[in-house]
């Protein structure tokens, strides 16, 4: 007896792939809108995240035994994920700082002697992984030129396409029109 497959219904209605893709498509919009006026304050990292100092590792004589002038910048991720557009979150939790047991994005500092230099790191270490993964995640806009050369192109192709067909229709037409006499 063969075994049974087994079919899984979405419990979610059907879309049609149009409004899927409206959807998908005003939600990259938004996105790029999001990505255009992203700057340093557009996320309230100060008041999301957690900024620890602890001492740092390397040479730097005996100021490295003495001042804790390593930054730890902590935030949670889902704290982050409310202020970042959903087409983010992805490329985000795929980000090189997440800690995935914790659930928490860690990046540390210790460039600097001082510790003010190294928060700032930190702050902007985090800015520049999320502005990345706005990159990745968010394709950019196609020209309009570029869309009118891809419809030429697609159309003269097709043309070519049909005209083959045509061609290739007449010459076995030629074909069963000869016979054995």
């Amino acid at each position: 007896m063969l075994p049974r497959r087994l079919v899984f219904h979405s419990l979610v209605p059907f879309q049609s792939r149009r409004s899927a893709s409206s959807a998908a498509g005003d939600e990259l919009r938004a996105a790029r809108n999001w990505l255009a006026s992203l700057d340093a304050e557009t996320i309230p990292l100060q008041s999301i995240g957690e900024l620890s100092f602890s001492r740092s590792s390397g040479p730097g004589g005996q100021n490295v035994n003495k001042v804790n002038s390593k930054a730890t910048l902590k935030v949670p991720l889902d704290a982050l994920l409310h202020h970042v557009p959903a087409a983010l979150h992805g490329e985000i939790r795929r980000s090189r700082y997440v800690a995935a047991r914790s659930n928490t994005i860690i990046v540390q500092a210790d460039d600097s002697r001082k510790q003010s230099d190294n928060a700032q790191s930190c702050y902007k270490r985090l800015y520049e992984a999320i502005a990345q993964a706005g990159q990745d995640a968010v394709p950019a806009e196609t020209p309009a030129a570029q869309v009118q050369r891809v419809k030429h192109l697609q159309k003269s192709d097709n043309e070519r396409r049909l005209k083959s067909k045509k061609q290739q229709s007449a010459r076995k037409t030629s074909r069963r029109g000869r016979g054995d006499e």
